[in-house]
């Protein structure tokens, strides 16, 4: 039986173009700042999203703490959706490693809005009762908001409640590129309101491993120290360097069949399941009446999904999928509401 795997878009296996490219490397050692590889890379990178410079990291988790570490003290405090990867998924390393404190706010999709954003600045200069915010992070597409995309005009906002208030901006760029294509904004666009900004090679783009940040020459040369520090300097990187360049020479444009494919998908479902937020780009949640019970059925029809609630699925679309996994999840996905019963 042929798996059809939903769970995430980090289940990409290299394609054999990029598993050419990688043997092909240049590579040296990279924490001396010797590997070609590398260093090409991070000078692109820097290019593409028009910052001094970038560092290549071992994960999207990573870069994320190093943005934090690198702009902010320990007990100073973070703005951040309630809903966001750093505050949800990265096992509480805000706290733990950072030393900061994390104030939250709402919003629809995951989307925070810059008149709330500034509602929630706290500036302790004055007053040692208090945490003064020092930052604000947001991220682009949004995981738990169903893939949307942050609007390039609230981003602009965000930034300039952060330049107004001495605050700096980071952006989680985990799926930028699929804001990229969804929203036909380029990258340095967004870029250019953010302090820092991240993205992964191994999710959508489907490289194997690793991530990048960006920012000014200062910043990344902190941050560059905390990646040693926290052990995330690699030595002959630069086979991981080429599958990530390989993904951004041809990866990029194909994300908008990931996107078309989620569309497909829930356009067939529509009218036998809820959807409790729109799916702009790769990612799909659908609420049914118990997620592990119904993962459990789907997966013995070859279907994985990832259950994020007691009756919400995620399904993630991806280099991986072709249109015939569609229709076979499609299936699955009836088939095993039939058994079920439905949600409504």
């Amino acid at each position: 039986m042929s798996i059809v795997d939903l769970r995430s878009d980090t289940v990409t296996r290299p394609t054999l173009g990029m598993r050419e490219a990688m043997g092909r490397a240049e590579v040296g050692d990279d924490v001396f700042g010797e590997d070609p590889s590398v260093n090409a890379l991070q000078d692109r990178v820097a290019k593409l999203l028009d910052k001094d410079a970038a560092l290549f990291v071992p994960s999207g988790t990573m870069a994320n703490l190093l943005a934090v570490l690198s702009q902010t003290r320990p007990g100073d405090s973070v703005i951040l959706h309630e809903d966001a990867h750093p505050f949800n998924y990265e096992s509480g390393n805000l706290g733990m490693v950072a030393g900061v404190l994390t104030r939250t706010l709402g919003g629809a999709c995951g989307i925070l809005s810059p008149e709330e954003v500034a509602s929630r600045i706290v500036r302790g200069e004055t007053d040692h009762h208090l945490s003064s915010t020092t930052l604000i992070s947001i991220e682009n597409t949004t995981n738990r908001g169903g893939g949307a995309v942050y609007p390039v005009e609230t981003v602009a906002g965000i930034g300039a409640v952060a330049r107004n208030h001495g605050l700096k901006l980071h952006c989680d760029g985990a799926r930028l590129f699929n804001a990229v294509v969804a929203s036909r904004v380029g990258p340095a666009e967004y870029a250019q309101h953010v302090d820092t900004i991240s993205f992964c090679f191994s999710k959508g783009l489907g490289a194997p491993v690793g991530s990048i940040l960006a920012g000014d020459a200062e910043t990344i040369d902190r941050a560059h120290r905390y990646r040693k520090m926290l052990g995330g300097g690699m030595r002959q990187a630069g086979v991981l360097a080429a599958a990530a360049n390989y993904a951004l020479d041809h990866h990029i444009e194909r994300l908008k069949e990931d996107h078309e494919r989620a569309a497909r998908f829930r356009a067939a479902l529509e009218d036998d399941f809820v959807f409790p937020m729109p799916s702009p780009t790769n990612i799909v949640y659908i609420e049914v009446p118990d997620a592990a019970v119904f993962a459990e059925r789907l997966s013995r029809l070859g279907v994985l999904v990832l259950p994020v609630g007691r009756g919400r699925l995620r399904a993630v679309f991806h280099l991986g999928i072709q249109d015939e996994d569609v229709e076979g999840a499609v299936d699955a996905f009836r088939r095993t509401l039939r058994e079920c019963g439905p949600h409504r």
